[in-house]
């Protein structure tokens, strides 16, 4: 049976196989945002979804470090800007305790340095709050099967800017120029909505 588009990167959609984890439970999500009603809305959508469970939440990064070490999520949902500790720097660090776990940054912010420093610290996914919530549990399982997932808005802004760096010669004042050249192949690729296997390829 073919499989849907999937409306956000324009490939096929996942198949019911790819939205668990590996034991064949649902996939166990931790929220992480500074405004609760935000995150009460998120957990009243992905209630809905029966290969979707969530296991917790956390208001900062630095609460997010710690609900992930113990809760052992699959995938995080993150903001970026919150309270004592950033996502960005909450992210580096739970990359660092639980490897396999799928990091989601969910954001106002669209800002190209926050961007560039989320995909340093190892989210699979950029998207900003400008996106219906509906969309995000599919967000959830695309990020876990392996793909990457970046908002439409900041996926044009990486290849603008990608092209006008090439201009100039890659100016050392620019937030991207800090990035390795591997880095900047995997933006640029990221940008054009490949998946992490093609990028490995």
């Amino acid at each position: 049976m073919p499989r849907a588009r999937d409306p956000m990167t324009g490939g096929d959609s996942l198949d019911m196989d790819s939205k668990r984890s590996p034991d064949g439970e649902a996939l166990r999500v931790l929220i992480v945002d500074d405004h609760a009603l935000f995150r009460r809305g998120l957990q009243m959508v992905l209630a809905s979804e029966s290969d979707i469970e969530v296991v917790g939440e956390a208001s900062d990064g630095t609460e997010a470090v710690e609900k992930a070490k113990s809760l052992r999520p699959d995938v995080v949902l993150m903001d970026v800007r919150m309270p004592r500790r950033s996502g960005i720097e909450a992210a580096g660090a739970i990359r660092d305790d639980l490897p396999d776990a799928k990091i989601l940054m969910l954001t106002m912010s669209d800002e190209e340095a926050d961007l560039y420093e989320a995909i340093k610290a190892g989210a699979s996914g950029y998207l900003l709050k400008e996106i219906s919530i509906e969309e995000v549990p599919d967000a959830i399982r695309s990020v876990w099967a392996g793909q990457s997932r970046i908002s439409p808005s900041m996926a044009s802004k990486l290849l603008s800017e990608f092209a006008a760096m090439s201009q100039r010669g890659g100016d050392s004042k620019n937030a991207g120029a800090q990035l390795t050249p591997r880095e900047m192949q995997v933006l640029k690729l990221v940008a054009q909505g490949l998946n992490n296997k093609d990028i490995a390829e």
